[in-house]
């Protein structure tokens, strides 16, 4: 029992050890509803915030309502470069208007609609844990072979809980002040294309638990700028809904990226538009040399010397001087 008890010690450090987080430019969930699967980096905190508008309209109760809302996120890298501590949410003011007669009688609510406090965790990293196809000199075709090593996809978890105060007219009547949210992530990183899954519980404690998924594609068009598509979908009792969004982020400097963004959805219970714009700043105190290899921020050879210009991040060659 005690050499077990050292194994599952000496499993967790080297776990908490390794390496490949770290990204030279930051590294933003924005403009989407995704969390990537890797973290922040050791050390380096980040703040992401924006703004968005939007109107609902409910075929059924004849209604429309008018939204203005605020989003804002605190990402920190906690003791190791694989632990991202992080904290969302979102505060919103909305107007609806449903005829009565003549008239119109309007009803206006303002409150925070999220606040979610957790922990992200990488628990397996395909550019640290496995092994590069070596190039073969002897044969072309064999080195233009699909890898398939390339399809296996970083895999992280996160898990986090819900809170709301009292008297919250977006809570639903019942509903706990502390609720649970756990995720499984994973991303693929394929040069200047990144894929992003998340599949989420949410309140899964609750009357009313909400189960789902969030699917985003990104693309780096050139290294400061990319765009992005993305599929949301809530599946529950209390609402049940499809979502697209899609938009670009420009990367202003290594550590300052503003973004736009839009959705829709499918359904007219209600139908839904929405924009949105916001901004990513990060303080970096990182200081170890530790880096992703292969995201969408960038690729680096092995050295960490020479970088190809396949993502957000370009590298400056002054700092190497």
């Amino acid at each position: 029992m005690q050499h077990l008890k050292v194994s599952i010690v000496f499993i967790f450090f080297a776990i908490i050890s390794a390496n490949g987080q770290y990204t030279e430019t930051i590294n933003s969930n924005r403009p989407g509803e995704s969390q990537g699967a890797y973290a922040v980096g050791k050390n380096v905190l980040q703040l992401e915030a924006g703004a968005y508008m939007g109107h609902e309209n409910h075929i059924l109760y004849n209604s429309d309502t008018d939204i203005l809302g605020a989003s804002y996120g605190l990402r920190y890298g906690f003791l190791t470069e694989i632990l991202e501590l992080n904290f969302f949410g979102s505060f919103q003011d909305q107007v609806t208007s449903i005829p009565v007669g003549n008239s119109t009688d309007e009803f206006k609510t303002s409150n925070f609609t999220t606040n979610i406090i957790g922990a992200k965790f990488l628990l397996f990293d395909p550019n640290v844990s496995i092994q590069e196809r070596e190039v073969n000199l002897y044969s072309w075709e064999a080195n233009q072979r699909m890898d398939f090593r390339s399809l296996i996809p970083a895999v992280s978890i996160y898990a986090g809980a819900n809170f709301m105060w009292w008297e919250n007219p977006y809570m639903f009547e019942g509903e706990s002040e502390i609720s649970p949210k756990a995720a499984v992530i994973t991303q693929q990183n394929w040069g200047r294309w990144v894929l992003v899954m998340n599949f989420i519980a949410d309140k899964f404690t609750e009357e009313f638990p909400s189960y789902g998924g969030v699917f985003t594609l990104t693309h780096a068009i050139t290294p400061e700028f990319a765009i992005f598509g993305e599929f949301q979908t809530y599946i529950s009792d209390l609402y049940a809904d499809e979502l697209v969004r899609g938009g670009a982020a420009y990367l202003l400097s290594k550590d300052f990226q503003l973004d736009i963004s839009g959705l829709v959805n499918f359904k007219d219970t209600p139908s839904r538009w929405q924009v949105a714009a916001g901004v990513s700043f990060r303080l970096d105190f990182h200081e170890d040399d530790e880096y992703i290899e292969d995201t969408y921020e960038g690729e680096r050879n092995k050295n960490g010397e020479k970088l190809e210009e396949t993502g957000f991040y370009k590298e400056d060659e002054e700092r190497k001087k």
